[in-house]
This record gives structure tokens, C-alpha cells and sequence, in this order.
């Protein structure tokens, strides 16, 4: 255990972690645009549909878990920032185990669990057969996915952005790399798609293991007392839980969104498909900020640095609009020619360039949202990002309900209420955590 260290907090300090987890995040949604390029091509709007159906699943379930990243992240860094060098690797042991246990019990209820996802989304039964085939294959990557989540929080929680990036862009490349040869070369169709993901979660979890060990303390050795330290151990259960609601609120808005297209129409879920991977690039490329967030206010909150916490906040949020402006803008001039890339099919063209407007808009709010979740996971303001995120799915609820009439793009704009509204309440909350928090000793 080592004294607190109060350090200046700078852009430098943002764009030390921003960066590099930009960097892999754009590589994230490439993802999609392959998988969907690729099934896309062969010019079938049940099979574009089945894949997104699934993708939009696995993205949900394995997301409904990402207080594996998110809690490992923000106790990683607060420990940091205290000084206490030996708790982060007990914090990767604890995490690992209740990776490896939620990834058992999701292969385990693989048949019950389909049948009701499935039933909820509602699709044609043509986008449902393949959707199934993409499931029943990608469920076996669960146990590794939900791992490389607690891996990737960990290595950012302790900066080690570097090594981050590059274990992410090998998962992110080989996935993609696996899909181009198994879906377009050998036409394997959906399956294909489905073992790539598999297969690069499975090469993920090995290499993010062996860098790990290397900057752990001691190996992976960790006596039991710490591993089973009782306070630890309910505070984590604590914050996971808390987030788990959280995410599970997200979750919902996403999926009924997902349920709703899915409900007009083959056509119309094809093209929301389209625009959802404008929607990925540039949350996920707003995320990196967000990264930077949980990791500087968790440090610093470690740390006692109220001046430092501030410093990360109004850095992350003036950052964040400034790229944001620039995706935008980039979305604006070529969003036509990127949806003609994706999708052969004149009918989800045209409707996916009416849309347009919605995902070039979306950034903005977008700042305000992953921003502040950022800063609130860091700082492990669980409880309260929890009830504020129900809020606002009560918000997006009611919008659709008012706009639902004007179909498509009524939707579309409940999914930004949602938006405005998941940022603007943390932003309002934001003053009077920040003095409770502060104010303790």
C-alpha cells in the first residue's frame, strides 16, 4: 500500500486512454458493417434480418453483463488511485469468477432462453430460422466474451490503454478476417458469421490472459482472505447489481426498438439494421471518451482529488462535443454511399436514407450520455445512474407511445428522447453527488 499521488489532469491524461480505446472501438462496429456487407450481399433481406436480429441479441446479452467491465474498471482505478497495489489483481480473480460462472449458465439454458428471445422479437418466420442458426453457434462463446469484458476493464482501470487497444483489435481482426473467408470464400452463410465470433472471443480470452499475468502482482496468485474479503465482496454485489438494472433498463429501450422494427416488416428492419451500425461507430467512438472518464474519476476519486474529478468531467464533456460535431458532419456527406455499400436491396435503401437525419443528429445528445455514464460508473455512482436510467426508459416508452402513429420515425425519435434525456438527468444529478462525494472523509 502506497500514499494516494494527486495528479494534474490534462488532455494529455484523457487522450492517453481516450485514444487507444477509440481506436479499438472503431474497430468494433466494423464488425457489423462486415457481417452485415457480407450477408448483405447476397441480396436476401430474411438472412440481413436474421443476422441482426441475433447480433442485436448477443450484443444485449452480453451487454446485460457489462458490470464485469464497468465495476472491474472503476474498483481497478480507485484502487490505483489510493495507492493499494495489491487489490487490482484480486479484483481480476473475483471478476473472472463470476465471468466464467454466468457464461456456464447461459450455455446451460441456451434452449429456454432462445425460445423466449426469440419470441420477442417477433421477426418473419425466415429472419427467425436464420437468426436461430447464428444463435445456437455463438452461444459457446459466452464464458470467453464475458472474461475478455472483466480483461478489457481491468488493463484500462489500471491505464494499460496500450495493451487494451491491441488485445481488442486482434479480437475485432480476427473476427472479421474469420467472416470474410467463412461467409463470402467458402459460403457458409450465417454460420459462418457466428463461428468467426466465436472463434475470436475464444483467441481474445487466451491472449488476454497471458498480458494480464504479466502485470499482475505475483502472477495470478491471491490469498483467499482477499479473494473472499467480505466488504469487498458486498460492495461489488452492490455496484454489480445496481449496474445490472441499469443495463437492463438500456437493454429494453434497444430491444423494443430492435421488437418494433422487426414488427413492420422485413424491409424496415433491414434498414434500421443498416442505421444501427451509424449508431455503433459513433457510440462506441464517444465510449473511448467515456473509458477515459471511468478511469480518471475513478483515480481520482481513490485519490481524495476533488480538483482532479472535475478536471476529468469538464475535459471529457468538452472533448466529447468537439468529436462529436465532426461525426456528424462525416455522417451527413457520406451516409448515402456507406447504406448503398452495405445493402443490395433498392427497398432497404430508400428506407434507410429517409432516416438518415436521426443518426446524424444522434452525436449530440450521444456527448451527454455516454459521458456522463462514464463518469458516474468511475466514480461508482451505481444506485443513482440506475434510477436516473429508468427515467428516461419511461421517457422513451412514453414517446413512442405519443409518436407511434408516425410509424418508423416516431420510433426513431423515442430512441433520441432517450438520448437527450439518459444525459440530461445524470448532467442535472451530477452537482449534488459530486459534494456528497467529496464532502466524505
Amino acid at each position: 500500500m502506497h500514499a494516494p499521488v494527486h495528479r494534474r489532469i490534462g488532455s494529455r491524461q484523457v487522450f492517453a486512454i481516450a485514444g487507444p480505446a477509440m481506436v479499438a472501438n472503431l474497430t468494433t462496429p466494423l464488425i457489423g458493417v462486415v457481417s452485415t456487407t457480407a450477408i448483405g450481399r447476397l441480396d436476401d433481406a430474411a438472412l440481413l434480418g436474421g443476422v441482426a436480429i441475433a447480433s442485436v441479441i448477443f450484443d444485449c446479452l452480453f451487454w446485460l453483463f457489462g458490470f464485469l467491465r464497468m465495476s472491474t474498471l472503476a474498483f481497478t482505478a480507485q484502487s490505483l488511485g489510493a495507492g493499494d497495489t495489491r487489490e487490482p489483481t484480486a479484483i481480476l480473480a473475483r471478476g473472472f469468477i463470476v465471468a466464467g460462472l454466468i457464461g456456464a449458465a447461459l450455455i446451460a439454458l441456451q434452449l429456454p432462453l432462445a425460445a423466449v428471445l426469440f419470441d420477442l422479437m417477433g421477426g418473419s418466420e425466415g429472419v427467425t430460422r436464420a437468426a436461430k442458426t447464428y444463435f445456437k453457434i455463438r452461444i459457446w462463446s459466452s464464458p470467453f466474451a464475458l472474461a475478455n469484458y472483466v480483461i478489457l476493464g481491468w488493463l484500462i482501470g489500471q491505464a494499460r490503454a496500450n495493451s487494451a487497444l491491441s488485445l481488442q483489435v486482434v479480437i475485432n481482426l480476427v473476427n472479421m478476417a474469420a467472416t470474410i473467408l467463412l461467409v463470402l470464400i467458402y459460403d457458409t452463410g450465417i454460420a459462418g458469421a457466428a463461428i468467426a465470433a466465436l472463434l475470436s472471443e475464444a483467441v481474445g480470452f487466451a491472449l488476454g490472459v497471458i498480458v494480464c499475468r504479466h502485470y499482475a502482482d505475483s502472477g495470478f496468485a491471491v490469498p483467499y482472505a482477499t479473494l473472499l474479503d467480505r466488504e469487498k465482496l458486498l460492495r461489488m454485489l452492490a455496484v454489480n447489481s445496481d449496474i445490472l438494472i441499469r443495463t437492463a433498463a438500456l437493454i429494453a429501450a434497444f430491444l423494443f426498438f430492435t421488437a418494433k422494427g422487426a414488427q413492420a416488416g422485413d424491409v424496415t428492419l433491414a434498414a434500421n439494421s443498416v442505421l444501427n451500425n451509424f449508431l455503433l461507430v459513433s457510440a462506441f467512438f464517444l465510449d473511448g471518451l467515456a473509458n477515459a472518464a471511468q478511469q480518471l474519476c475513478g483515480r481520482t476519486l481513490g485519490a481524495r482529488d476533488a480538483k482532479g474529478f472535475a478536471d476529468s468531467t469538464r475535459l471529457v464533456l468538452l472533448w466529447g462535443l468537439g468529436f462529436a460535431v465532426v461525426v456528424a458532419v462525416l455522417f451527413a456527406l457520406f451516409g448515402p454511399a456507406l447504406i448503398d455499400f452495405m445493402t443490395a436491396s433498392d427497398d432497404v435503401r430508400r428506407t434507410a436514407r429517409e432516416l438518415l437525419p436521426f443518426v446524424v443528429l444522434a452525436p449530440i445528445p450521444g456527448v451527454f450520455a455516454f459521458g456522463f455514464d462514464g463518469i458516474y460508473i468511475g466514480a461508482t455512482w451505481a444506485r443513482e445512474m440506475r434510477n436516473l436510467m429508468l427515467a428516461s426508459l419511461a421517457i422513451f416508452l412514453g414517446t413512442w407511445w405519443a409518436l407511434q402513429s408516425f410509424g418508423n420515425a416516431g420510433l426513431w425519435s423515442a430512441l433520441m428522447a432517450s438520448y437527450v434525456s439518459r444525459g440530461g438527468l445524470q448532467a442535472a444529478r451530477y452537482p449534488a453527488q459530486f459534494r456528497a462525494t467529496f464532502a466524505k472523509r
